[in-house]
């Protein structure tokens, strides 16, 4: 996973009022925080973190006053109706360190026939893996399963060196049978 370099700006001003002028300049406060030291106020260019954080637990080289952090982003508030970024808080990692993500979960192949449909249990799967090298999603193969069907979290090949989060048990997707049942007449009617 490539770093992406976002410039930030040390910020004095806090409260509701100051975080709305951020968001009106297109930008968007944030905190950075972890490895004991003390919680560091920025704002980020907004455009910028919007298109980083496409990317599924982004890791994000911001430079604070001329000193590079490596960051991942732990929690990202959303405007719930236009869909714009309030306000993110960034966790410090350093390279080496293992840390717990959620990573999505895709799946490939078809189903068997018969009108099956596919339940996610899990979308995202609970992983430890090391900071600079946390895949962007896993792929699951659901080629012929059958109603009644489930995939399990240790039946879902990891890349090397990601270990699971959650117990080896906990159904990630399962294979509910379609309905097969003709519709019912009509009660009542007499030709």
């Amino acid at each position: 996973m490539a770093e992406i370099k976002i410039p930030a700006q040390v910020r004095a001003e806090f409260g509701k009022g100051a975080a709305r002028r951020i968001r009106r300049a297109n930008q968007v406060p944030a905190v950075v925080y972890g490895h004991g030291s003390e919680p560091v106020h920025i704002t980020l260019p907004g455009h910028d973190l919007m298109m980083a954080l496409k990317t599924p637990n982004v890791l994000l080289s911001v430079d604070i006053e001329g000193r590079d952090e490596l960051v991942i982003p732990k929690a990202v508030q959303r405007d719930a109706l236009k869909g714009f970024l309030e306000h993110v808080d960034l966790l410090v990692v350093k390279r080496g360190e293992t840390v717990t993500v959620e990573i999505p979960v895709q799946t490939e192949g078809d189903l068997a026939p018969g009108g099956n449909l596919l339940e996610h249990t899990l979308t995202a799967l609970p992983v430890e893996a090391e900071a600079t090298h946390i895949p962007e999603a896993v792929i699951v193969s659901i080629a012929g399963l059958e109603a009644g069907a489930s995939v399990l979290a240790k039946d879902v090949v990891l890349p090397a060196g990601v270990a699971l989060a959650v117990d080896a048990d906990a159904v990630v997707l399962h294979v509910v049978a379609g309905s097969t049942e003709a519709p019912a007449e009509a009660e009542g009617t007499e030709a």
